[in-house]
């Protein structure tokens, strides 16, 4: 069967740039390796078609060469496609596109021998409204691994030094040969180490950590919100056999206040007055979320719904030298549990309110009469 078009292959045009070639080739193989599609004879017949068109595309000699002569230029030990011209898979070549791309999913490119680095640890801390206007230090307990103290993590007892793995000669690696390819994966003996351990420590069992539980001091900024997310460098989980620690990270939540109600840097802060300073005006305090008091008038007349904005006195903005807003939300109380005075005088101030005095509700009554007018007629 003749042999499809290494462009087509690929699914890129014929002049095509290196990096998209690149790109191209990326995201074919990855769908396509064996590792993701085991036992699919489909899948690794199509995974070696595009290596055998990469491999001679990403040469501008070889590339130039297929562009006139096509499949011809590497038949008969043409140096190419099928030929020596690959310069075999294990130095460079192949094997390079295969570390840099499929070393995470393989575990660990070249450079990336070693152990696995200790897993980030994610903590709920949830805090008051005045510690997130203030700021605070607090302390807090986390369940985690620690590198063990018997064998300071590297998981030989007595102080012992671990060998080189037998299985991979200390690369981390093994390659096995498949067809004219090769394939690197990652030594199932070490585990990517390199190194394995003879006599491991009896307190962790050779993995360097163990199972504890540490105090942290953690320092929480001025104007955080819901969600804010702190990052603890290192304080994560130890890494196996010495690796390095992964990273804590601390998601705060503000709990709910009695006074106020939160709008990014702005506050809420519901004010009941009396019906009579409503309807007269006059002065009413108000709190603050530093703890402090402040006056303000009530115009005459003031309805509920209505709001006043004090400017500042909301909650700092996070690493900046300002601050939102406060609103009062005014609600007009209407007073429950009167004496007989109390009543003969709300009747006799009854008596004697005009539609003036009340210009909302004389206009809504107003406006359903005519509704009700309308549908009369």
């Amino acid at each position: 069967m003749a042999k499809r078009d290494y462009y087509e292959t690929l699914g890129v045009a014929k002049d095509a740039s290196a990096d998209e070639l690149k790109r191209a080739y990326r995201k074919l193989a990855m769908q396509y390796h064996p590792d993701r599609n085991p036992g699919d004879a489909e899948a690794e017949a199509r995974f070696k078609e595009l290596n055998e068109a990469y491999e001679v595309l990403k040469d501008e000699q070889k590339r130039g060469a297929y562009d006139r002569f096509g499949h011809a230029a590497f038949e008969n030990g043409g140096g190419g496609a099928g030929g020596g011209g690959f310069g075999g898979f294990g130095g460079g070549g192949f094997a390079d596109i295969f570390d840099e791309m499929f070393g995470d999913f393989m575990g660990g490119g070249r450079g990336g021998r070693g152990n696995a680095r200790g897993a980030d640890l994610r903590y709920n801390l949830e805090i008051s409204l005045e510690d997130a206007f203030n700021g605070s230090r607090t302390q807090i307990r986390v369940p985690t691994s620690a590198t063990c103290d018997v064998c300071s993590g590297s998981g030989a007892a007595n102080g012992a030094e671990p060998v080189t793995c037998p299985t991979c000669g200390g690369h981390g690696k093994v390659r096995a040969t498949q067809g004219f390819f090769t394939i690197e994966r990652v030594c199932h003996s070490c585990q990517g180490a390199g190194r394995i351990i003879k006599d491991p420590c009896r307190k962790c069992g050779g993995e360097g950590r163990v199972r504890s539980e540490k105090t942290l001091e953690v320092n929480i900024p001025a104007g955080v919100e819901e969600g804010t997310r702190i990052r603890l460098t290192g304080e994560g989980e130890a890494g196996r056999q010495g690796a390095s620690p992964g990273d804590l990270y601390i998601f705060l939540s503000i709990k709910p206040h009695q006074m106020f109600k939160r709008d990014g840097a702005d506050l809420f802060c519901r004010v009941p007055i009396p019906m009579t300073v409503a309807a007269l005006g006059g002065t009413v305090e108000v709190p603050t979320i530093e703890g402090a008091r402040v006056k303000i008038t009530v115009p005459a007349g003031t309805q509920t719904g209505h709001q006043m904005r004090l400017r500042g006195k909301g909650m700092p903005v996070l690493r900046q030298r300002v601050r939102g807003d406060m609103y009062v939300d005014i609600v007009v109380e209407t007073p429950v549990k009167l004496t007989r005075k109390q009543e003969e005088l709300l009747r006799a101030f009854a008596e004697e309110t005009t539609g003036e005095s009340h210009p909302e509700s004389e206009g809504f009554f107003t406006r359903v009469k005519e509704f009700w007018d309308e549908l009369r007629s």
